[in-house]
């Protein structure tokens, strides 16, 4: 028999904010040290009542519009009741009967085609501890309690593992670039619920529940590991499938039971007293909506129009600097396929010497489309372009000065050029002579030393053909 896999995801993503979503501790990265970004709120602290982040209802808002949601104009916070010890208050803080955003929609590619994946609700939410086990203790550390964190549920709309990854890069390419959340070290968590049934057929199976996934990696083998146990205990009646929450031992490849599923009424919610309802009027939206970032979508449609290649396209809307920066430059009438070899080769080289990424590209555009135009209208060479660049990048110094103190701005004339290269030429006799007996490599070392001479300056194409014509 055939068998259909169904799966539906429960996303969490860790917002951007300088603060937490109840109190005024860091957000996400901000802790140094284990419990040295806590206060007697986040900590559960009695009598300590919370205050709702506008930050962060701001950034919901901003993620739902960029997954086709309906916006709720009035959303209010539930009470999670459940006990664990990395949880200070015995209840998450939460929402449940008003969502802030429902009914999205996502489009992704995979080998079947193009597919629709519904969203059912993002909702916001604090997030927990985190418990250290060393030997045999197990410590909290509180640092990551009341960090702020939407979830996004999709309805039962995958049928592959191949599915569910698609559509979390596409997640994390969309909240990085729109500057939601970096979804980096264990900032975008994902539960798995999985079951499957015959082909053909509407009834949905028993379901497992994996939980708080990280690697896209144990992704994928979690899930085609459940899927097999599923079918195989459909098959052969190995074991008896039930509802119940499921964790993945990366060690084994396997997944193994936890606890029984709970059902919402174990958790019993109640709206939470301590806080008001939050009412999003037209004004607000507004201002929302005029923020956000121009869609994925559009941005990759628009890179493939400029011919920027599909490896380069990935890593532009993978950060957030890089496609600010991208959008910046490009608007200020610089070529989109220039600037993106630019910033990918370029800049990237410079950082990567001084053990820095992509995102850590913090300059000013104008400088940048500074640079880019200057070669391009060939007021300076490529090589004196990159010496500019680097200069930026690394010590923050001004295109325009750095190019003018280092004179590599000079128009040299033909004849300048040419007492150069006969000069090189009358110096470097053995060179000559190898490169009349065929090595090719000798003519690069003599261009070389005419671009040492001539310190950079002029167009290394003219240079290039006056010296093939005087050898």
């Amino acid at each position: 028999m055939k068998y259909e896999t169904v799966i539906g995801l429960e996303t969490h993503v860790e917002l951007n904010t300088k603060s937490k979503i109840f109190c005024s501790c860091g957000g996400h990265g901000a802790a140094k040290e284990p419990n040295d970004c806590v206060c007697p709120a986040c900590c559960g602290m009695p009598g300590m009542l919370p205050v709702a982040n506008k930050r962060v209802v701001e950034l919901a808002v901003t993620a739902g519009l960029m997954l086709n949601c309906d916006i709720s104009r009035y959303t209010s916070f539930d009470k999670k009741n459940y006990y664990y010890p990395d949880l200070p208050c015995a209840y998450q803080i939460t929402q449940l009967n008003h969502p802030i955003c429902t009914d999205g929609l996502v489009s992704i590619k995979s080998g079947n085609g193009s597919r629709d994946i519904r969203i059912k609700q993002i909702h916001m939410e604090e997030d927990a501890g985190k418990l250290v086990h060393e030997g045999r203790y197990s410590l909290v550390d509180f640092n990551r309690t009341s960090v702020p964190l939407i979830e996004i549920v999709s309805r039962p709309d995958f049928r592959s593992a191949e599915e569910v990854l698609n559509y979390l890069n596409k997640l994390k390419s969309m909240f990085r670039s729109g500057g939601i959340s970096e979804c980096e070290n264990g900032a975008m968590r994902c539960d798995v619920n999985i079951s499957v049934r015959p082909e053909g057929t509407e009834e949905l199976g028993v379901r497992s529940e994996i939980k708080n996934m990280s690697s896209f990696e144990a992704i994928e083998k979690a899930i085609r590991y459940e899927v097999r146990r599923h079918i195989d205990a459909l098959e052969f009646d190995l074991e008896e499938l039930v509802q119940e929450t499921r964790r993945f031992d990366e060690k084994t490849g396997k997944t193994f039971a936890m606890r029984d599923k709970e059902t919402e009424a174990d958790y019993r919610y109640f709206p939470d007293p301590n806080l008001m309802p939050i009412v999003i009027d037209d004004e607000w939206l507004e201002r929302i909506k005029d923020s956000r970032p121009v869609a994925v979508d559009e941005r990759i449609d628009f890179y493939r129009e400029a011919g920027i290649s599909e490896e380069e396209i990935a890593m532009l809307v993978s950060s957030r600097a890089a496609t600010c920066l991208m959008e910046e430059i490009v608007a200020a009438g610089c070529d989109a396929r220039e600037t993106a070899k630019w910033i990918l080769t370029e800049a990237v080289g410079v950082l990567r010497k001084g053990g820095k990424g992509l995102d850590d590209l913090q300059i000013p555009p104008e400088d940048m489309a500074e640079i880019i135009n200057m070669v391009t209208e060939e007021k300076i060479n490529r090589n004196a372009g990159k010496a500019a660049l680097a200069a930026l990048i690394e010590k923050g110094v001004s295109p325009g000065d750095f190019i003018s103190s280092a004179g590599l701005d000079r128009q040299l004339d033909e004849s300048a050029v040419l007492e150069t290269v006969r000069k090189v030429i009358a110096e470097n006799g053995d060179a000559v002579e190898a490169y009349k007996g065929g090595r090719t490599k000798a003519f690069q070392a003599l261009f070389g030393a005419c671009m040492r001479e001539l310190k950079g300056a002029g167009n290394p194409a003219v240079i290039k053909e006056m010296l093939e014509k005087n050898l």
